[in-house]
C-alpha cells in the first residue's frame, strides 16, 4: 500500500458480497427535493397565506352547510307560517315533495358560504390577528373580539347578500300557490330572473337587515368562540384538543341564535313579502316590518322557530369551526 494512502485506510470499509443493502434507505423514504422546495414555497409565500383564512372559512361553511341543509330548509317553512312543529314540517315536505326537496337551494346556499363565509371569517381572522399584534400578543378582551366580530360580519353579508337572497327565493317558492311558483331551474336561473324582474337592486332586497342579522350573528358566534376557548383552555384543557373546539362551539351556538334570530325573522319577511292586491308592499322597511309584527303578534313572534333555528345554528357553528380548526392542522401537515 502506497505510504500516501495510510491516513485514508481507517476509513475505508471493505465492501462485501454479504453486504446487507436492505439497511440501506428505501427510495421512497427519502423526500424529494422538489416536493420539499415547492411546499417550503407554499408555506412562505405571503399570497398563500394571506388568502388561506378565507379559502379555509369558505370552506369550513361548505362542509357545514352540506350537513345542516335540511334543517334550515324546515327553519324557512316554519317561519312562513307551516305548522306541526319541525319534525311534522319535514315529513310533510317529504311526503309531498321527496327527500331531494330538503335539499332544494344547496346550489345557492354553497354560493352563499363561498362568498359571505368565506369573507366574514377571513375578514375575523385578520382583525383579530391585527388586534393582537397590537396588544403584544396577548389575547383580546371580549369587547374587542365582540368588535371584530361585529366588522367581519357587516362586511361578509354585503358580500353574501344576493346568495342569501337567491337561497330564500328557492327554498320558499314550493309554499306558494301553484300559479305564483317561480320553479327556478337552480341558482343560475335564480339569480338572472331576479335581476330581469326586479333589477340589480332586487338582488339586496332586504340587505339592511341582513348585514344587521349578520352582525349580530358573528358578534355573538366569533366572540363568545373565542372566548370560551380561552377560558376551558384556562381550566385545564390543552389548547387545541377537541374539547375547547366543541365546547366553544356549543356556546357560540347558543349565542349567535340568540343575538340573531329577531334580525333574521325580519329579513326573512322582508325578503319574502310579495305586492298587496292594490300593488303596495306590506312592509315600507325593516323597523316597519318589526313594528308591524310587534304590535299584531307581540315580541314572542320574533323567535317564532327557536328551537329549530338553534339546532341549525348550533350544529353549522360546530362544523365550521371543526372544519375551520382542522384544515390548518391538514395542511400543516403537508407543508401549505
Amino acid at each position: 500500500m502506497p505510504a500516501f494512502l495510510g491516513p485514508v485506510q481507517p476509513y475505508c470499509r471493505p465492501i462485501t458480497l454479504g453486504h446487507p443493502l436492505s439497511v440501506l434507505p428505501d427510495r421512497e423514504t427519502i423526500p424529494s427535493m422538489s416536493a420539499v422546495a415547492v411546499n417550503s414555497t407554499m408555506a412562505d409565500n405571503q399570497v398563500w397565506k394571506a388568502v388561506k383564512p378565507y379559502m379555509n372559512g369558505g370552506l369550513s361553511g361548505m362542509g357545514a352547510t352540506i350537513i345542516i341543509q335540511p334543517i334550515d330548509m324546515v327553519k324557512v317553512r316554519l317561519q312562513l307560517g307551516a305548522t306541526g312543529g319541525p319534525l311534522g314540517v319535514a315529513k310533510d315536505i317529504i311526503a309531498k315533495d321527496g327527500f331531494g326537496s330538503l335539499y332544494k337551494g344547496l346550489s345557492a346556499g354553497l354560493l352563499r358560504q363561498a362568498t359571505y363565509t368565506t369573507a366574514r371569517l377571513g375578514i375575523f381572522s385578520q382583525l383579530t390577528e391585527v388586534a393582537k399584534k397590537a396588544n403584544d400578543g396577548k389575547n383580546l378582551p371580549l369587547w374587542q373580539k365582540a368588535a371584530c366580530g361585529l366588522a367581519a360580519g357587516g362586511l361578509g353579508a354585503l358580500v353574501g347578500t344576493p346568495a342569501d337572497l337567491t337561497l330564500l327565493r328557492m327554498q320558499a317558492d314550493n309554499t306558494l300557490p301553484v300559479e305564483q311558483r317561480r320553479n327556478y331551474k337552480g341558482v343560475g336561473d335564480a339569480m338572472t330572473r331576479i335581476v330581469k324582474e326586479d333589477g340589480v337592486a332586487g338582488l339586496f332586497r332586504g340587505g339592511g337587515p341582513t348585514v344587521v342579522r349578520a352582525m349580530a350573528l358573528n358578534m355573538g358566534m366569533l366572540a363568545s368562540n373565542d372566548q370560551a376557548k380561552e377560558m376551558i383552555q384556562a381550566a385545564g384543557f390543552e389548547k387545541g384538543s377537541m374539547i375547547p373546539v366543541i365546547g366553544g362551539s356549543l356556546i357560540a351556538g347558543f349565542f349567535a341564535s340568540a343575538c340573531s334570530l329577531p334580525f333574521d325573522f325580519v329579513k326573512t319577511r322582508m325578503q319574502k313579502m310579495t305586492a298587496n292586491a292594490d300593488g303596495t308592499m306590506p312592509y315600507k322597511g325593516p323597523i316597519d316590518c318589526a313594528m308591524q309584527t310587534l304590535k299584531k303578534e307581540g315580541p314572542l313572534a320574533f323567535y317564532t322557530g327557536f328551537p329549530t333555528y338553534i339546532v341549525r345554528i348550533a350544529p353549522h357553528a360546530v362544523f365550521t369551526l371543526l372544519f375551520l380548526d382542522a384544515l390548518p392542522k391538514l395542511q400543516k401537515s403537508v407543508g401549505l
